[in-house]
């Protein structure tokens, strides 16, 4: 169990048996041929930092927050849709850079393209209350939760 963590990930929980992530995981990403999972295009490698954008779910007694790397990104650049009433997605697209005929590239890390991010929400969540705001690279989301009513409990007397 403990090659677990360090096989999907960086020692980090993994989302890959989670029931609320609707990641879908490619077990040929880095490979030179194709894609299992849809045939993506030879260009599809370039995305792949952006495609995974990382994501920290975290829940506490009021809410479910959404902590969301991405650096460079401006507000306008990133979406936050509530979709069939229980799937919350977050998407973007980093441009990539203009290239000039003259500039000598040296080395190119950073990636550019779309990513989208979706995760099926619990039935607690208020989903028109979500809120979303933007702050040194890192997009947080809060989701509320409705405040789980607790059953009246009613004494009866006992007779006799």
């Amino acid at each position: 169990m403990s090659l677990i963590p360090s096989f999907f990930g960086n020692g980090r929980r993994s989302n890959v048996f989670d029931p609320f992530s609707l990641d879908v995981w490619d077990p040929f990403q880095g490979f030179p041929f194709s894609s299992a999972v849809g045939n993506l295009p030879s260009y599809a490698g370039e995305t792949a930092a952006v495609a995974n954008a990382r994501i920290d779910w975290k829940e506490t007694p009021e809410a479910h927050l959404f902590k969301v790397d991405v650096p460079g990104l401006k507000k306008e650049e990133v979406k936050v849709e509530v979709e069939d009433g229980s799937i919350l997605q977050i998407s973007g697209e980093r441009s990539k850079e203009q290239e000039e005929k003259n500039d000598k590239w040296h080395r190119v890390e950073r990636s550019s393209g779309k990513f989208i991010r979706r995760f099926r929400l619990p039935e607690n969540a208020k989903l028109e209350q979500v809120k979303a705001a933007m702050e040194n690279g890192v997009l947080t989301v809060t989701v509320p939760k409705e405040e789980v009513k607790k059953p009246e409990v009613k004494a009866i007397d006992i007779s006799g």
